[in-house]
């Protein structure tokens, strides 16, 4: 789990690789995940990279794999999962790879070539024979007339005595034989008779291998002019154009041919797919590892191609992120497999001028709540890391807002489904974004849940209804009988007060939560609109107040301890003097007033006006002796904090950078007679000066701008004084979405289950009546309460966390550590 509270210490680490080592050392660096490689050649183009050959390599073979992918996909069959743990294969095995994948593509293309031959061919038999069928017909018809060849009418004596009636035979698409037999009518003028007949059996197109109808038409004619024009028309139509015999044995004999033909290439169409099939059963045994080692290959040649090559010492040169914890594996790791070689990887520890990546590892429970936070913004390097206390603040604020016995257990019950079935393959493997969204926050899900229980029971709701576990603090018994209600007083009475000052009536607060008896009161919305509205401010405060808080511990870790004094004093002085003794006036006055004095109790929000009025009210008396001088000085304290933190820090960044000229000055002074009176000094100064290079002094310093800096602390300002007025409102969407979600649950009762459970009387009536409106209660519950109050409640928790609690300390300018991992290519 490493460090929750703040990021891991990261280190940039040197490496040194040998050159015939490099390539196995980078995978194992690989495997473990533990370094994010720097680029080294930022300048230089791709192209001229040194491993770019072999990256083009691979590219080229990931081509290769996606044409052999796409054919078994085409067949209808599916690639098993890979093998976990597939090392990275060596550089010699790419040869054999991609020798043996061209092979099986080059057989994948050949076959599927006279496949698709062999079926056209097939197709053309096919449509030949439905042709000679019909000509077959057409012929047993007339065999009892003149034959075919007979003229209905003698043609003339002269040139065109010769002439014959001649057949034109043939198929086409279907969508195509209107315009054809149009065509060929307008063009021939006429002289022609054109027959067109759907196939009766569906043929396979060659191309989808979808059945399909086709329409065979027998075209007669007189003229060879005539016999041109229709020729050159059923070609511009792409029809198949079969030789028609003319007569009825060669007919015969044509289709007995072609059913013979038929039958030959189906047995070699049939050898050809079990030759298919046995192809493809290789490409599903090989493809698989072959995808995986390909891909961890082409990422390693893409880190070796972010190394700088050293000529003097035949080795590469890498620059990498890695947190310090896990230098030593990493050098493990480069020792294991540079042994090899002879000659051993070097890794070493150097200074760096940059910020270095944000590391928080992170479980399977923790996942969640760090997405939250790193969403608004990856935190700076070792800065507090919000996410540990979001773990209880955001399921809290999400209950308070969502508050109810019944929804909650229906969250928790799903989120502990979840928990329960997360390591089934099945699970994991769905392929629902939806679903995903949900298992990926099923632990949030599952603490929310039993939050909103917790909070339920505050609220004493369940279903919106209240539910009697323990005796009230109410008696009405008691005010009965002090009371004298008679029968006509409450005849004339339909709504009573119970009056907590009578002996007997009050016996003390509920021991958890709400008393039930407040459900049936008329008041009761009144009643938890003032409870709820002061927790809400209760609860904003505190969370503000511990957000600021936790600044201290970020100024203490990177030692700016001007800005406890200058910054986090007068916020905390500022937020606690004004909204603090707000909430001080709620808990006083919770405490002080009793019921005797509830009628002439002062008000709270009359008291926080005349606090920044300088003003009092005659009819509203004061909480405590003394009250207008605190409040007074409370305001103007918080006043004075305001230009404390407007201008204490560019004023003390100033004179801290006036100071360190003048002391740099001195030591460019001191450096200078020192190199007059040694010619070594320069040299035993070196690595001193090297390591302080790698921290931002000077530099950052030397580009000091007051004008900047005080902008930047205005806006600082501003946004806090500003924001603690606006985010203490803000927080009373705590109450308002409280009150809405009971509301909704109030209303859907009365409107559904209350109706159906006054709709008949009879045990047999109602059971059947109960299951539809059971039923519609059931899913509007789940639609509307759980589904969308959820959603809602679940967004405006997540405001309160990134604009009112994680703005107060965290800043969220970094960037994460991402480490050189072979994980996703296993997946």
């Amino acid at each position: 789990m490493g460090s929750m509270f703040r990021s891991e210490e990261v280190s940039l680490v040197q490496l040194f690789l040998p050159t015939a080592a490099a390539y196995t050392c980078v995978s194992q660096l690989g495997e473990r995940g533990l370094v994010e490689f720097r680029d080294l050649n930022a300048s230089v183009s791709a192209f001229q990279r040194r491993f770019v050959g072999d990256v083009r390599r691979c590219e080229e073979l990931e081509k290769t794999f996606t044409f052999l992918q796409e054919e078994v996909r085409r067949a209808g069959l599916a690639l098993p999962p890979p093998e976990a743990g597939l090392p990275a294969p060596p550089p010699r095995d790419l040869l054999r790879v991609q020798e043996e994948a061209g092979r099986l593509a080059q057989e994948l293309r050949d076959v599927r070539g006279n496949e698709q031959a062999l079926r056209a061919q097939l197709h053309r038999l096919q449509l030949r024979a439905a042709v000679l069928g019909r000509g077959a017909s057409l012929a047993a018809t007339s065999s009892d007339g003149p034959s075919e060849r007979t003229p209905l009418i003698q043609p003339p004596k002269g040139p065109h005595q010769d002439l014959r009636v001649n057949f034109v035979a043939g198929a086409v698409e279907p969508h195509k034989a209107a315009a054809l037999e149009r065509l060929l009518w307008r063009a021939c003028r006429g002289f022609l008779i054109a027959s067109f007949r759907e196939t009766e059996q569906q043929l396979e197109d060659p191309a989808t291998g979808e059945p399909a109808t086709w329409m065979t038409f027998l075209i007669s004619y007189w003229g060879e002019q005539i016999g041109q024009k229709i020729r050159k028309i059923t070609d511009c139509f792409h029809c198949h154009v079969f030789p028609f015999e003319e007569q009825e044995e060669a007919r015969r004999a044509a289709l007995q041919q072609l059913q013979q033909q038929s039958l030959e290439l189906r047995e070699v169409l049939g050898e050809s797919e079990r030759f298919l099939s046995q192809v493809l059963g290789r490409v599903q045994r090989l493809l698989p590892p072959w995808q995986v080692q390909i891909r961890k290959m082409k990422a390693v040649y893409l880190a070796l191609n972010q190394c700088s090559v050293s000529t003097t010492y035949k080795c590469l040169i890498a620059e990498a992120w890695c947190a310090t914890r896990d230098l030593p594996a990493v050098q493990q790791a480069l020792h294991d497999s540079s042994s090899e070689a002879g000659v051993s990887a070097v890794v070493h520890r150097i200074p760096s001028r940059d910020m270095p990546p944000t590391l928080v590892r992170t479980t399977r429970f923790t996942a969640s709540f760090q997405a939250i936070v790193d969403a608004y913004g990856v935190g700076r390097y070792q800065e507090v890391n919000p996410a540990p206390y979001t773990i209880i603040t955001f399921p809290f604020l999400f209950a308070v807002m969502f508050g109810d016995v019944g929804h909650g257990l229906l969250m928790f019950l799903f989120a502990l489904a979840m928990v329960l079935a997360e390591d089934r393959p099945a699970v994991r493997a769905a392929k629902n974004e939806i679903w995903q969204t949900f298992f990926g926050g099923r632990y949030l899900l599952l603490l929310m849940g039993l939050f909103s229980v917790y909070t339920g029971c505050i609220y004493n709701e369940c279903f919106s209804r209240a539910t009697v576990l323990l005796p009230s603090g109410w008696s009405v018994a008691a005010m009965a009988n002090q009371s004298g209600w008679s029968d006509d007083f409450l005849a004339d009475h339909p709504l009573l007060s119970l009056d907590p000052n009578v002996t007997g009536v009050f016996l003390g607060p509920y021991p958890f939560g709400i008393d039930p008896i407040w459900s049936l009161a008329v008041n009761h919305l009144s009643f938890l609109n003032s409870f709820k509205m002061k927790m809400s401010v209760i609860l904003g405060v505190t969370h503000m107040a511990f957000g600021v808080v936790l600044g201290v511990f970020n100024h203490m870790h990177f030692g700016e301890w001007h800005r406890l004094v200058l910054e986090t004093l007068p916020e905390l002085v500022f937020l606690l003097g004004l909204f603090g003794y707000l909430v001080f006036m709620v808990v006083y006055k919770w405490l002080r007033i009793s019921a005797a004095g509830a009628a002439a109790a002062p008000s709270i929000l009359i008291h926080f006006i005349n606090m920044f009025l300088f003003a009092r009210s005659p009819t509203n008396r004061p909480l405590f002796p003394g009250q207008e001088a605190v409040q007074s000085a409370l305001v103007v304290l918080a006043l004075a904090t305001v230009p404390i933190l407007l201008l204490g820090t560019p004023l003390f960044l100033r004179w801290s950078h006036r100071r360190h000229l003048r002391r740099t000055l001195q030591l460019q002074e001191e450096a200078k007679t020192g190199l007059l009176d040694s010619a070594d000094a320069s040299v035993a100064g070196w690595g001193s000066d090297e390591e302080k290079a790698g921290y931002p002094g000077d530099h950052e310093e030397a580009k000091f701008v007051l004008s900047e800096v005080f902008m930047h602390q205005a806006i600082h300002t501003i946004e806090f004084c500003l924001g603690c007025i606006s985010n203490t409102a803000s927080y009373l969407r705590l109450w308002a979405l409280s009150l809405a979600h009971a509301q909704l649950s109030e209303v859907l009762w009365a409107m559904v289950m209350r109706i159906g459970l006054g709709m008949g009387r009879e045990m047999g009536v109602a059971a059947v009546v109960l299951v539809p409106v059971f039923a519609a209660f059931a899913v509007l519950t789940v639609a509307i309460l759980l589904v969308m109050e959820g959603l809602s409640a679940f967004l405006h928790a997540l405001r309160l966390h990134w604009v009112e609690f994680q703005n107060k300390f965290y800043s969220g300018t970094g960037y994460k550590l991402n480490p050189f991992t072979f994980a996703v290519e296993d997946q």
